[in-house]
């Protein structure tokens, strides 16, 4: 869509509807030290469309895009092979609209789609039933321990230390405003994850752990007895899967006794994007089902006995008294739940497991070769497609050096856990399908010349 500025006869009339004399105004709650005070640096004045257009291509060509250079970035969003046929079938008319169109009446197709989106995930993540109003996965994290806080009349919620820093921050930021207790610590540079320590943390005023599974250091935890421990206190247990691929290859949280489980679904359908529209992921047990945030569509027959999708629960507060709603979200990133739908139906059950091998398999082969790499040290012992490795000094300017030699060498803790020193040495290394061995070969020659 091309964009077309106001005129100044717009800008007037619609200021003089609202009753605001100028555009700053608007925004007079704004702190003055946080508002742009003038142009913004580095860009020009105004210029005809085919010099913005120009001038958008050279500051384009800057970057460096995923698919040009040996790409190892992980840490919670992943490359993967999109079919073509996905981009194709959301860009149709029936899906692809200005606004989100679900009134049953007049949707019947979207309606189908978020039901089959739904049941593809209870069943890729283990549980009994699946919503379709997720942001993203941070999000849906916050809600899945709102959601253990209502169902428990608890305020403590334990935050493992391998769950995503960026998903720590999203709760934390959510907690100030409810009144939650958090428990939180940042992980070691171990091979496994700390699970009875975590066990030890829970107490009589639980209302929750958190875990991810596979962890920010993509280390894989039997979540059993943790659910265990938890439910034996009270407590749920909500795990957190960043990396729905993992689950052709291992057991799903629901499976291992998760009541909550939530994630990303960037991986099948969405791709990077520059960082979003993500897709959260959110499925229970069905006993908990009325607890559960934004909406759920489901299956049903007319009077005339044929088959039909409606909207069967939705506790949002557009839909329901404010008081009693459990969440204020107000879309479901349909499109990208469309995406991720059409994606998984291409794939199969076998598809996802033939992808999710292949995975894996690059993945052993690229921490067997950087293991040989002169001070490099692999952290994990069992692994998904995602693994950590140390090196002597700070992994960030490893990073900037390999990056100016075409190489996305991975994501380094010291970036995820600035306030961190005892993490600087860290480097997560992602590796899925798109990685070839040649690949793997440039990142291990590269870091070979790198800490010399």
């Amino acid at each position: 869509m091309r964009y077309l500025p106001l005129t100044e006869a717009d800008r007037a009339a619609m200021l003089a509807r609202i009753g605001a004399p100028t555009v700053d105004a608007l925004f007079v709650d704004v702190p003055e030290s946080a508002r742009l005070s003038g142009p913004v640096e580095g860009l020009p004045g105004h210029a005809g469309e085919l010099a913005v257009e120009r001038h958008m291509t050279r500051l384009a060509t800057r970057n460096t895009s995923a698919g040009s250079v040996p790409f190892f970035l992980g840490a919670g969003a992943y490359r993967h092979h999109i079919p073509a046929t996905v981009d194709h079938l959301i860009q149709r008319g029936e899906f692809l609209t200005a606004y989100t169109p679900y009134q049953p009446e007049i949707a019947q197709g979207t309606l189908q789609m978020l039901f089959e989106f739904q049941t593809q995930v209870a069943r890729l993540l283990g549980c009994d039933v699946a919503n379709a109003s997720m942001y993203d996965g941070s999000t849906a994290c916050w809600e899945a321990v709102a959601m253990a806080a209502r169902i428990t009349k608890r305020k403590k919620a334990i935050l493992a230390s391998g769950l995503h820093p960026h998903y720590v921050s999203t709760v934390q930021t959510m907690a100030r405003f409810t009144g939650d207790t958090l428990v939180y610590a940042p992980p070691a540079l171990t091979a496994e994850p700390d699970s009875e320590a975590l066990i030890g943390q829970i107490d009589g005023e639980t209302s929750c752990v958190v875990v991810q599974y596979p962890d920010i250091l993509g280390r894989i935890g039997d979540l059993s007895a943790l659910a265990d421990a938890a439910h034996a206190a009270g407590a749920l247990l909500v795990a957190v899967v960043t990396e729905p691929v993992a689950l052709g290859a291992i057991r799903s949280p629901g499976a291992m006794g998760a009541d909550i489980v939530v994630g990303e679904g960037q991986s099948l359908g969405v791709g990077l994007q520059f960082g979003g529209p993500y897709l959260g992921l959110f499925a229970t047990r069905d006993k908990y089902v009325r607890q559960m945030p934004g909406r759920l569509a489901g299956e049903t027959q007319d009077a005339a006995g044929r088959r039909g999708f409606v909207l069967t629960l939705s506790t949002r507060e557009q839909h329901i008294r404010r008081e009693k709603a459990t969440s204020n979200i107000c879309t479901n990133s349909g499109l990208c739940a469309l995406a991720f739908s059409i994606h998984m139906t291409l794939l199969g059950e076998k598809g996802l497991r033939a992808l999710a091998a292949e995975n894996h398999r690059l993945a052993c082969l690229a921490a067997d070769r950087l293991a040989q790499v002169p001070g490099v040290r692999v952290i994990n012992t069992a692994f998904f497609n995602e693994f950590a490795i140390a090196i002597d000094g700070d992994a960030r300017s490893v990073v900037r050096a390999l990056a100016s030699k075409d190489v996305l060498a991975g994501v380094s803790l010291g970036r995820l856990y600035p306030d961190r020193p005892e993490l600087a040495a860290g480097l997560l290394v992602a590796v899925t399908e798109t990685v070839s061995e040649e690949d793997i070969e440039a990142l291990a020659k590269g870091l070979e010349e790198a800490l010399v």
